[in-house]
């Protein structure tokens, strides 16, 4: 079993494309158990962002891996396998695990360094979890992930400037006021729209509105607001956004909704009510995208979105910061291939022992219908001395074999131990399944286990 990774990302797919592959909540079960009817998939985890979609799984091979992957996600999003992989991008084995170590450092991010990822790619696995879609290997790797990124985010100044889509978003829009950001409308209430909720209440504004479909979940966030950033943050319903839009600077949308929930007509009904002419500024951070784009080409309103975002010399990174991160997740990855490449090898020292096990008990049988009249501690102090003998042999092959197995050919030398001491096919996975494949690396394009 290895692992397999097939995804699109701000660096691999302009916003349309991420926008037809995008996985909502909503979607994702369906998606996961449509995974897991393929034979060749036996657990699957979805990493769905406002930038970047990616499937993780758990499979038998490469290339039938991805004829099945790929043929879900094209009845997802429509596409055909040849148009999605004009922009996905595909790992095998190791090269999954270095980059969901790269992903969960922040290295992969828009906004190099963000830690927003850390919380999405737990939220990830608690779906899969939950849905029963991950086993041991996905559960591993999320659990190592999540501690490489709290190791990079504590020890490296990578988000020192604690910046974010968000941040970036709102710094671009106080550009665009004159620096001047009074009053602001949240639309959206999960993760995203608490950080930009929060964000705005530090900045200063003087009026904060959170709008959503479910009016709860908005009282909930604008509660949290004025509890925690001691400023008065309202919500109102979804239909009255429109009303709410009249005295805000910002609007900042970041929900899961596929399609448009803001469109030209709100938006020019709410500027032909303003009493000044101001402009609005819509931070439309949503995947797919939450505002219709063609509200940008109403007079004074200005769209910031993700494809805008892209090579904003505020989501780069200090060379001297990245540089010590990278050093982590290559460090970190090192030591989780390590593990992995031992583990794989317990099953065949394990199975080896019990072989011996079975020979030893065998000859003492033997020898006790040649020998009847042994009495009983002739009979123990035999086979006590051949059990001694046994493990003195078996020792040096085993404990050398575990070490060896720490090497990048690691697998050749329990692959030598099952055929020198013909153990039969499948008896080491009968004892102990392995923990993940890390067999040859293969790709569509690359030859280093990625592929494009």
């Amino acid at each position: 079993m290895s692992i397999f990774l097939f995804g699109v990302s701000h660096r691999s797919a302009p916003v349309p494309i991420l926008e037809r592959l995008a996985v909502t909540d909503d979607d994702r079960p369906k998606i996961i158990d449509d995974l897991l009817a393929s034979p060749q998939i036996s657990e699957a985890m979805i990493v769905s962002t406002c930038n970047r979609v990616e499937v993780y799984a758990v499979v038998d091979a490469f290339h039938p891996a991805l004829e099945a992957v790929g043929e879900v996600m094209g009845k997802h999003s429509g596409m055909t396998v040849n148009e999605m992989t004009k922009y996905a991008y595909v790992r095998y084995s190791e090269a999954v695990v270095e980059h969901l170590f790269s992903v969960a450092a922040g290295l992969d991010s828009m906004v190099v360094g963000e830690q927003q990822i850390l919380g999405q790619i737990r939220s990830s696995y608690a779906s899969a979890d939950a849905n029963r879609s991950a086993g041991r290997v996905l559960h591993e790797l999320a659990q190592q992930a999540l501690r490489v990124g709290k190791r990079v985010h504590s020890e490296t100044g990578l988000d020192r400037a604690g910046a974010s889509v968000v941040s970036v978003s709102l710094e671009r829009a106080r550009s665009i006021l004159d620096g001047d950001i009074t009053s602001a409308v949240v639309l959206g209430a999960g993760a995203m729209g608490g950080l930009a909720a929060a964000h705005l209440a530090r900045s200063g504004v003087s009026e904060l509105v959170v709008v959503n479909r479910t009016f709860e979940k908005a009282q909930h966030l604008a509660a949290n607001v004025t509890k925690n950033h001691g400023m008065p943050a309202r919500a109102v319903r979804f239909d009255d956004m429109t009303d709410a839009l009249i005295g805000a600077d910002v609007l900042v949308t970041c929900t899961g909704t596929i399609g448009a929930v803001v469109g030209v007509g709100e938006v020019h009904s709410a500027l032909a009510r303003r009493e000044n002419s101001k402009p609005l500024v819509i931070c439309d951070l949503g995947l797919p995208r939450n505002v219709d784009p063609a509200a940008g080409r109403l007079p004074g309103v200005h769209i910031i979105d993700i494809e805008g975002l892209r090579g904003d010399e505020a989501t780069k990174a200090a060379d001297a910061d990245e540089f010590a991160a990278r050093e982590i997740v290559l460090g970190e990855l090192a030591d989780y291939l390590m593990h992995q490449r031992q583990a794989e090898v317990t099953p065949t020292v394990t199975a080896l022992r019990q072989r011996a096990a079975e020979v030893v008990q065998a000859e003492i049988l033997r020898l006790e219908s040649r020998l009847p009249g042994l009495d009983d501690p002739q009979r123990d102090e035999v086979a006590k001395t051949v059990r001694r003998v046994v493990d003195k042999l078996l020792h040096a092959p085993t404990v050398r074999v575990k070490q060896l197995a720490s090497t990048p050919q690691g697998d050749t030398y329990a692959e030598a131990l099952r055929e020198l001491f013909e153990l039969k096919p499948g008896a080491a996975e009968s004892v102990s399944a392995p923990e993940v494949g890390l067999g040859d690396t293969a790709g569509l394009g690359d030859t280093d286990g990625k592929a494009r």
